[in-house]
C-alpha cells in the first residue's frame, strides 16, 4: 500500500466471501466422508460460527490407504484478499488410537516462530477457530489434519507473516468465516497481531505508518527491529484503541500529510470515503493565505504553500489527538512524510 489518494469509494453492492478457515474446514469434512463413505460430497456445507450454512464446490479430490485430500479455491468476495483464488487443501489422515486430532503445516501454510500469537511457537499457523471449525466437523476420532494452500509461500511474502514471525507460507484465518469486503475487522486484528508480538519480544517502541512511503522513511529514521513496524493503513483508531488497552511505552505514527491532517481534525478512520480533509481549518493555520489554500484541490497543494512549518503544526495537533485517545498507555509522536519520502514535520 502506498501513501497516494485513496481509491474512490464504489456505489456496488460488494460481495462477500469466505476465509481461508471456511476454505480448510469444508475441504476437512469433504475428506472425511471420502475417507469414512469413499466418497466425497460435492458441493460440501459447513456451519459458521455465526450459523450461516454455505456449500462450496470441490476442486481438488485425491485418496489413498487411510487418508484422503480435498480442495476448495478461495472466493473472497469482492475483498482485496491476496489469496483470493488460492487452493486450499485439506488432507484427514487417520491416526493413532487416543491420538485425537492433530494439526500440521501443509506446503505454503506456515509455521509460528515468534511469541505473542493466538497459537504457539513451533505450531503450524492455522488460528484457534479454524481449529475449533475442522474439529467439530471431524467429531470423535483420531486423525492428522494437514492444511496446505497452492503457491502460499509467495502469497505470504504479500502479507504480515514474515513479519510476524509466521515463516513458510499463509496464516489459515478467520473467526466468523465470513470475509466482508473492504471491513477493517482483520486489518485491524493484524495490527493487534503486531502489536502483541512487539510486546511479547519485549519491544517498547512501535511505529504504525499509513503506507509503504511512510513506513519505509520511519525505518530510515528510527532503526528498529523489523517487529516494531506496523502497517496501519487507514485505521489509526484501531491501533490506538489497542494500545490504550495494552499499553507499550512509544507510538509513533507516520503518515503522508493528508492523512495526518484528518488526524489532526480527530478522525480516526483516515479512508477518503470515511473522512475528508477540512480545507477551512487548514486555513486558520496559514491565515496569510486563506484564498489560495481554499481553492486547492488536494492537501498536498497546502503543503507546498505551508511547507515545513505548516507539516510541523499538523504533526503537533495530530499528536494531541492520538495522545488523548491512548491517554497515559503511550507516549505519541508523529512524523509527517511527503510523497517523495522525506519526513517534512514532526511533533517532536
Amino acid at each position: 500500500m502506498a501513501d497516494s489518494a485513496d481509491d474512490a469509494p464504489t456505489d456496488r453492492p460488494l460481495r462477500r466471501g469466505w476465509t481461508t478457515g471456511a476454505c480448510a474446514t469444508a475441504a476437512a469434512k469433504a475428506a472425511l466422508g471420502a475417507l469414512t463413505e469413499g466418497q466425497f460430497p460435492d458441493p460440501v456445507t459447513i456451519t459458521l460460527p455465526g450459523g450461516q450454512m454455505p456449500a462450496f464446490a470441490l476442486a481438488h479430490e485425491a485418496m489413498g490407504e487411510g487418508w484422503a485430500e480435498a480442495g476448495i479455491v478461495k472466493d473472497a468476495g469482492d475483498d482485496p484478499d491476496v489469496t483470493h483464488g488460492a487452493l486450499v487443501v485439506t488432507r484427514v489422515t487417520r491416526s493413532a488410537p487416543g491420538s485425537g486430532i492433530t494439526f500440521h503445516a501443509g506446503a505454503g501454510v506456515g509455521t509460528v516462530t515468534k511469541p505473542g500469537l493466538p497459537i504457539p511457537p513451533g505450531e503450524p499457523a492455522i488460528n484457534p477457530v479454524p481449529r475449533r471449525m475442522i474439529r467439530e466437523v471431524l467429531g470423535a476420532g483420531d486423525y492428522a489434519v494437514t492444511v496446505s494452500v497452492r503457491d502460499g509461500a509467495r502469497l505470504a511474502q504479500k502479507t504480515w507473516n514474515p513479519r510476524l514471525g509466521i515463516v513458510g507460507g499463509l496464516s489459515i484465518l478467520g473467526t466468523t468465516g465470513i470475509v466482508i469486503p473492504y471491513s477493517c475487522a482483520a486489518w485491524i486484528a493484524s495490527i493487534q497481531r503486531g502489536v502483541d508480538v512487539a510486546r511479547a519480544l519485549g519491544l517498547t517502541h512501535v511505529v504504525g505508518s499509513t503506507g509503504d512511503t511512510s513506513e519505509t522513511a520511519a525505518m530510515a529514521r528510527l532503526g528498529l527491529p523489523i517487529e516494531a513496524y506496523l502497517d496501519m493503513g487507514d485505521f489509526v483508531g484501531g491501533l490506538l484503541k489497542y494500545v490504550r488497552r495494552r499499553p507499550i511505552e512509544r507510538v509513533t505514527i507516520a503518515g503522508g500529510f493528508a492523512k495526518l491532517v484528518k488526524l489532526a481534525q480527530g478522525a480516526m478512520d483516515l479512508h477518503s470515503g470515511r473522512s475528508q480533509v477540512d480545507f477551512e481549518m487548514l486555513a486558520t493555520l496559514l491565515p496569510d493565505q486563506r484564498e489560495r489554500v481554499l481553492a486547492a484541490n488536494t492537501a498536498n497543494e497546502v503543503l507546498a504553500l505551508g511547507g515545513p512549518a505548516l507539516a510541523a503544526m499538523i504533526a503537533s495537533v495530530a499528536r494531541a489527538q492520538a495522545q488523548a485517545m491512548v491517554g497515559d498507555a503511550a507516549r505519541i509522536d508523529v512524523l509527517v512524510v511527503d510523497r517523495n519520502g522525506t519526513i517534512v514535520g514532526e511533533s517532536g
